[in-house]
């Protein structure tokens, strides 16, 4: 296994906030599905799939931002020990204003497409895009997408 050069875990604080708001989310669509008299059924039945998704999606939360994120020698793992990208698949790492990423995050663009994979608060994979962030600590996640950079330079015969 390659050495560890960095890791990237959640925030305590937003971690559980994110996850308090989304079970709030959830209750409070079951209460007004439950509590409030609509003219037709369908009304009700969307309120309560869309409480389902939401306190779903808290629960994935809370899975999800117990792992965290290790920078290798050799590449981005998550504590599950999946690749997310490899040094040499990575095209670039992007954590302007305009890049499409994730809160207090950064994106990865790399050659190969990657099979989907969704870690709320954490990370997600589509294609050829890797979002790194949500509730992590923005200044942590600089951090590694600055190592992750200035490894990719190294790696490609410095400035």
């Amino acid at each position: 296994m390659a050495e560890l050069v960095a890791e990237l875990a959640a925030s305590p604080v937003r971690r559980y906030f994110g996850v308090a708001t989304m079970t709030g989310l959830g209750v409070l669509l079951l209460w007004l599905a439950l509590t409030q008299n609509f003219d037709q059924m369908g009304w009700k039945l969307a309120l309560i799939a869309m409480a389902v998704a939401a306190l779903w999606a808290a629960m994935r939360m809370l899975q999800a931002t117990a792992l965290r994120l290790e920078l290798r020698e050799d590449g981005l793992y998550d504590s599950e020990d999946h690749l997310l990208a490899a040094y040499d698949d990575i095209v670039t790492v992007e954590r302007g204003m305009l890049a499409m990423k994730p809160s207090n995050g950064f994106m990865i663009v790399t050659r190969s497409k990657k099979p989907r994979r969704w870690r709320p608060g954490l990370y997600w994979v589509m294609g050829r895009r890797i979002g790194v962030g949500g509730v992590t600590a923005a200044a942590d996640a600089k951090y590694l997408a600055d190592l992750m950079n200035m490894q990719l330079v190294e790696r490609r015969g410095g400035l």
